[in-house]
């Protein structure tokens, strides 16, 4: 609790990944991958909940090897490639709700998104909650190499033409700066979800991370590069 507000930790994770299997429970430098994000939760001096919403029955023990108790699957109709993003946050927040549970805020934390700071948390609730006007907070990374206004694209007769209009740039370093919402914390007022279904909008507010926390796991190469920087970093 901060403040009076009650906040929820949610953390979801699928047993399915077509881009790198078993992804959420795979050891990355010591420990299943979505163990760093459970215990970067259990760090925080804020939170009065964690909650991981999974429907896999193996990810569900490895929770709970960290602590978690895990009395619900997620329905496989919430866990699949074409159910909605939010529906998972729903079906946690209905659950909770019948034992007695509700939060002015949640916050989801994605087991991809594994460099987190010790503070990283609790300075996205302090930022959400002091700013009620606000709806949010979301992490963003600054876009370097892959801005944009840089990026290609191929057209039907196979030549490259700009994504973006260029027309008015000569240098990379005339360009506007352009950030990426990365999973490190996406933190929401409950009841504004319920009402819109968004994770953050135009109403949030932006909570900055550094270069080396700009990456998350969608395949093994991903997993490489993060395992190496945690190494770098002599994370724990």
């Amino acid at each position: 609790m901060f403040k009076d507000k009650r906040i929820l930790a949610i953390i979801p994770a699928r047993g399915g990944s077509k881009g790198l299997l078993g992804k959420n429970i795979k050891p990355l430098y010591g420990k299943p991958l979505i163990g760093w994000t459970i215990e970067s939760a259990q760090k925080s001096k804020y939170l009065d909940e964690i909650f991981v919403s999974t429907d896999s029955q193996e990810i569900a023990k490895v929770a709970e090897q960290f602590g978690i108790k895990v009395p619900y699957l997620r329905p496989a109709e919430f866990a699949s490639d074409t159910a909605p993003s939010y529906s998972f946050v729903v079906h946690a927040l209905e659950i909770l709700k019948k034992q007695g549970l509700e939060f002015d805020y949640f916050i989801l934390l994605e087991p991809t998104s594994p460099l987190r700071k010790n503070d990283d948390i609790d300075r996205a609730i302090e930022l959400a909650v002091n700013n009620p006007d606000k709806n949010g907070v979301v992490s963003l990374g600054e876009v370097h190499m892959e801005h944009p206004a840089i990026v290609k694209k191929i057209q039907v007769d196979g030549t490259i033409s700009p994504y973006c209009d260029m027309s008015k740039y000569t240098h990379r370093q005339q360009l506007n700066k352009a950030y990426f919402p990365y999973g490190v914390v996406y933190l929401t007022k409950t009841e504004t979800f319920l009402n819109n279904h968004e994770f953050y909008g135009g109403n949030s507010v932006p909570m900055m991370i550094e270069r080396w926390q700009c990456y998350e796991v969608d395949d093994i190469y991903d997993f490489i590069v993060i395992e190496a920087i945690i190494k770098y970093k002599c994370i724990n």
